[in-house]
């Protein structure tokens, strides 16, 4: 396709890394049971706090995984998480983007 497909394609890519990291990222979260109203039950977020607890003697420790996928569940990306996700699934979009159309 030449210098323009790339070009091209980069942006779409780009677009695509973005509306992933904006869009894709809090719904996955939500999917696995991660929800506003807390853990959803039989989720694989409620598994994966089960395991937690009982790693940790009956406690999810603060900072851990189960922990902040909860809070982001519940609060939804921080600015910074935002920015971080979106800078980076968009660069990996637009380099994959510009290798798929050249």
């Amino acid at each position: 396709m030449g210098k323009n497909g790339s070009a091209i394609g980069a942006v779409i890519g780009a677009t695509v890394g973005a509306g992933l990291a904006l869009v894709g990222v809090p719904v996955l979260i939500g999917v696995l049971g991660f929800t506003g109203g807390g853990i959803a039950t039989g989720s694989v977020a409620a598994k994966m706090m089960s395991a937690a607890a009982i790693a940790n003697g009956g406690g999810v420790a603060a900072g851990s995984t189960v922990a902040v996928l909860q809070s982001i569940g519940a609060a939804g990306l921080s600015v910074g998480a935002k920015v971080g996700l979106t800078a980076a699934l968009s660069s990996a979009g637009a380099a994959t983007g510009a290798q798929l159309t050249e």
